[in-house]
């Protein structure tokens, strides 16, 4: 245990998801050595982004206007949405170039151990976006964990009798990966996602 302020840095960066005691102890001490201009940068970046981001009001991404660029991108497929659980989960799918459709942010997974339910979640909002008829195919990209398999599973339900095409994105096998480390849910999937071979 360290005295005053020191203590004080250290307790609110172990707060950080990710940041246990020992790196929440090196980033502080980081710190104290630091360049003071280094430090006010930090300090700077950290209240503006609290001061100008916010969430956007169509899909709930991150912006830092009313919409986020993504929204208001005309060359998107407005008839294409991808639903994910985090806006970080919008900058990894973005990352492949592979969609040119929109997002809908549910803001989490229904995790019944946390006290998350669908209630919590931008459900509500997804539906009044498609209450238009506009949006012809969903991909649902939740996580592939109990909590997503949950939320994919429960949204599913919900979009179904809609008549819209559904579909989840498929989990296995990571490239490079050997079969004999991979576990049993994973190798499950792979199987389930398997495609024919062209010729």
């Amino acid at each position: 245990m360290y005295e005053g302020v020191v203590q004080d840095l250290i307790d609110e960066l172990g707060r950080l998801p990710g940041i246990g005691p020992k790196s929440a102890q090196r980033i502080a001490f980081h710190l104290l050595s630091a360049d003071p201009d280094d430090v006010d940068r930090l300090a700077r970046a950290l209240s503006e982004v609290k001061d100008k981001v916010r969430f956007c009001t169509v899909c709930g991404n991150v912006a830092e206007a009313e919409q986020c660029r993504i929204c208001l991108d005309p060359r998107r497929d407005p008839a294409l949405l991808c639903v994910v659980e985090e806006a970080k989960d919008v900058v990894a799918i973005e990352r492949t170039r592979e969609f040119r459709g929109r997002y809908h942010v549910l803001g989490g997974s229904i995790s019944p151990i946390e006290g998350i339910g669908p209630d919590d979640l931008r459900v509500k909002e997804l539906m009044t976006r498609l209450s238009d008829g506009a949006i012809t195919e969903i991909i649902i990209a939740t996580d592939p964990n109990l909590e997503g398999e949950a939320t994919a599973t429960y949204l599913a339900r919900l979009l179904k009798p809609m008549g819209l095409q559904l579909s989840r994105l498929a989990s296995g096998l990571p490239v490079g990966g050997d079969l004999e480390y991979a576990d049993e849910v994973t190798l499950g999937r792979a199987f389930e996602g398997r495609r024919l071979i062209e010729a």
